[in-house]
């Protein structure tokens, strides 16, 4: 589980853009991930699917701590934070990686990605060191006759598949249809569910960020008369450039 800014969050950085600025920030669950732990505790629900636990893991600091409670007032069972700064998605990855070995899932979802980096690599990555099989652009995922059975969205349609566990599945927007929202019972509970916290192995980075830079500000708009079509013609021929 990723802990990103709010959507509506003003972006401002800071140190000659090097560093994002986190003054003032809201800090929320990732979307994806919010819509993996609401799939998981459906599949919970339902006593036919054999799931009895659900666990949210997090790479972060101690700061990370009130989204990950949010969380389990939503209805996670036990949440595991590793107590180190998210390099990369490969050290994301790693750390993950190296709590699952020892304490083994069934089933992983991952969200497709965060919402800040738009990466898109942790989930893929976290299957390659657990040498699990994973499932990318996962929409549905069914527990029949304990049975795993994936949908996942490819061009021009639906594949169907069934998986053995342990899996990874990287799962994208269709996965459930509305998070669920924490109900105040949820919310008193929370404050005594166990929140483990590991202590980070040594791996190193791949990547680094160098700066960022903000996108360029948008061009004036401009309104052509709908009597002059050769107008827009030209434009969208020598300044947009797409026809």
């Amino acid at each position: 589980m990723s802990n990103v800014p709010d959507t509506t969050t003003k972006v401002k950085f800071i140190d000659d853009f090097t560093k994002l600025d986190t003054a003032g920030i809201q800090w929320v669950i990732n979307p994806w991930d919010e819509l993996s732990l609401t799939r998981a505790l459906e599949l919970k629900d339902d006593p036919s699917s054999g799931i009895q636990t659900v666990t949210v893991a997090h790479v972060g600091l101690i700061s990370a701590e009130p989204t990950i409670r949010k969380a389990l007032a939503i209805g996670a069972d036990d949440a595991i934070r590793i107590n180190a700064e998210p390099a990369d998605a490969y050290f994301v990855a790693a750390q993950l990686a190296n709590v699952l070995k020892s304490e083994p899932y069934d089933l992983i979802l991952c969200g497709i990605e965060s919402s800040d980096f738009n990466g898109s690599t942790v989930g893929g990555m976290l299957a390659e060191f657990l040498e699990y099989p994973s499932v990318s652009s996962v929409s549905s995922v069914k527990i029949e006759n304990g049975q795993i059975i994936i949908t996942r969205e490819i061009d021009g349609g639906k594949e169907i598949v069934t998986v053995p566990t342990p899996v990874v599945a990287i799962v994208q927007k269709g996965i459930a249809k509305e998070p669920r929202i924490a109900a105040m019972r949820g919310i008193m509970m929370a404050r005594t569910k166990p929140l483990k916290v590991v202590e980070p192995v040594a791996v190193e980075p791949l990547t680094e960020v160098q700066r960022y830079e903000m996108p360029k500000p948008r061009a004036v708009c401009k309104f052509v008369d709908p009597e002059n079509p050769k107008q827009l013609i030209e434009l969208l021929q020598n300044e947009a450039k797409i026809i």
